[in-house]
Formats: structure tokens, C-alpha cells, sequence
């Protein structure tokens, strides 16, 4: 089990990530609203996007990242989607932690403080180095794109 250190920011007034269930891969992570952003919530209009705050500042072991991904019962039940999914937190950032959300419905929608907004998962990175070539190597499918390999 690796070990990812937190710092609570100054508006951080919410429960810490968590798992919710012994197996699951992604432990959830909650809208840490500033004091006077409370009582309304955070709005979110139609196809607007929003920084969600969550008051925290990680530092993740190096050679690992943080992939923040959408809940799946969020993503389900309302018109709300973790727009770069999975987004990733480097080793490096010790900024605040903050959920890009976006609304794809025709209604605001709120986040209310405290709410859980994604899921955190905890991965190795693996670092290429890129080499120009005069050529690939060949393969079945070569250059097909989208699509390409059919439906079925």
C-alpha cells in the first residue's frame, strides 16, 4: 500500500478521500467549498465548466500519478461529466487538487459543499523516450483510425 500525503487547505472543511467499499479502485473525493460559496453551492450551468475546489494539496510518491475519473453514479444520474477523464496529478504538483466539471444537460445543477465529486486513482507512470524512424513496423491494421477494425 503506497502512502499520499495531504495537506488541508485553508477552506478544507469536508471529509478526507476515501474508499468507499474494501475493493473499490478509486477512492472518492469531495467538494471543499469556500465559506461564503456554502450556502449556495457551486452552480453549474448549462454547458459551462467549473474548477471544483476540494481544499486539498497532495503529494503523491514519485514514479506514481493520480487519475481523477467521474463517479460512475454521478455520471449516470445527472447531466455531469469529469470533463478530462481521467486527468492526471503529477508527482510534482502541490497545488490544490480541483475537479474540471462540466454540465452536458439543459439545467443547472448545483454541487453542494461536501458533495463527492470523482474518484481517485493511484497508479504507476511509466516515462517513454520518443525516437524518430524512417519507418513502423507493419500491422494488421496499419493506419485504419476511428472505426477501422468495425463494429462486430
Amino acid at each position: 500500500m503506497q502512502t499520499v500525503k495531504l495537506l488541508k487547505l485553508e477552506h478544507f472543511d469536508s471529509e478526507l478521500p476515501r474508499y468507499e467499499t474494501s475493493g473499490a479502485a478509486g477512492a472518492d473525493i469531495r467538494a471543499s467549498l469556500p465559506k461564503e460559496m456554502r450556502g449556495e453551492g457551486l452552480i453549474i450551468e448549462p454547458g459551462k465548466r467549473v474548477l471544483i475546489p476540494t481544499g486539498l494539496a497532495m503529494q503523491i510518491p514519485e514514479g506514481m500519478e493520480i487519475q481523477v475519473r467521474p463517479r460512475s453514479g454521478l455520471s449516470f444520474k445527472t447531466n455531469l461529466l469529469v470533463v478530462n477523464s481521467p486527468g492526471t496529478i503529477d508527482c510534482d504538483y502541490r497545488g490544490e487538487v480541483k475537479i474540471i466539471m462540466g454540465n452536458f444537460g439543459n439545467e443547472a445543477h448545483t454541487i453542494e459543499h461536501g458533495e463527492r465529486v470523482a474518484q481517485l486513482v493511484l497508479a504507476p507512470v511509466t516515462q517513454a523516450t520518443f525516437q524518430v524512424e524512417g519507418e513502423l513496423d507493419s500491422t494488421e491494421r496499419g493506419a485504419g483510425g476511428f472505426g477501422s477494425t468495425g463494429t462486430k
